[in-house]
């Protein structure tokens, strides 16, 4: 698959996303509050939907019919414009931009912005248990509750953000910035890939296993990158302030192993993540193209 090829695929997951993202969404809002609007404004408003690629991408690689898919991808997105919209509150990095445009709490307020991000996480919760997709067994919907929860929390996703706040002006060892990061930018990562590949009815712990490898590399190489881009891009292009990693004295990969290192890491997880593919055949091109543009990603 060439890469303009895999662009082509990259815009459908992305417009398919969208679509099923839109009619998940609450959209009307009592005269009181602007709850609903809100929640639309975190997730409607732009973002690459790497995290839905990676379900569809995975899915197609197990041989899962596309329509399958649209719920586990929702969820994790869903799950990821929470973090996003907590990750940026006063409390937190205390972010203006994202995405180019104004954060979820300075479009609207701080209070509205926490519950727009609860509410979120609850959403996605609920439509994994609750969608009337019939090929979705009960037992297929609790293993992908518990593999999302546990991505979203302490062992996940809000424990890796702990450490990260409480690292920050601290010097880490490359170990432990690697351990932060896949609690905080890999758990979700590797949820996204594993619910695609359990919409497989029949799917394997080998299969599971290969993918579980091939998320942590993916995982390492998208933070990794993430960080160079913090030095190397401009805010125009990255959609929130450049450099912000330094100004606040968080621990990143250039600070501790320098630019060039880094980049050198993030290719050895590209190809890494290459390898645990090797055994399957043509239909696994999305997840292979998916980890080399993770890697060359300019925002």
């Amino acid at each position: 698959m060439t890469k303009h090829i895999f662009q082509s695929h990259l815009d459908a997951y992305q417009k398919r996303v969208d679509a099923a993202l839109d009619k998940y969404l609450p959209s009307d809002d009592p005269p009181e509050h602007n709850l609903a609007a809100a929640i639309r404004y975190a997730v409607v408003g732009g973002g690459k939907r790497i995290r839905p690629a990676m379900v569809y991408a995975a899915g197609e690689a197990m041989g899962v019919s596309t329509d399958l898919m649209d719920i586990p991808a929702c969820a994790v997105e869903m799950i990821h414009a929470y973090s996003l919209i907590h990750d940026d509150l006063p409390a937190m990095d205390d972010d203006d931009l994202r995405r180019g445009r104004p954060t979820c709490h300075k479009r609207f307020d701080e209070a509205t912005a926490i519950l727009a991000g609860d509410a979120l996480q609850a959403l996605a919760y609920e439509i994994v248990a609750k969608d009337d997709h019939k090929e979705l067994t009960p037992e297929h919907r609790i293993k992908m509750l518990s593999l999302l929860t546990e991505a979203s929390g302490a062992h996940g996703m809000a424990g890796g953000q702990a450490v990260d706040l409480a690292s920050v002006g601290k010097h880490l060892t490359l170990e432990q910035l690697e351990h932060m990061h896949q609690l905080k930018t890999g758990a979700l990562i590797r949820a996204s890939i594993l619910l695609g590949a359990m919409c497989k009815q029949d799917v394997t712990q080998q299969e599971i296993d290969m993918l579980s490898k091939y998320a942590k590399y993916i995982g390492l190489s998208f933070q990794i990158q993430d960080d160079i881009l913090d030095v190397i891009s401009d805010t125009e292009t990255l959609g929130k302030p450049q450099g912000s990693d330094e100004k606040r004295e968080k621990p990143t990969f250039p600070a501790i192993i320098g630019l060039e290192k880094s980049k050198q890491l993030a290719q050895q997880q590209h190809k890494l993540a290459l390898k645990t593919l090797e055994h399957l055949d043509e239909k696994a091109d999305s997840l292979r193209q998916l980890s080399a543009y993770i890697v060359e990603r300019q925002y």
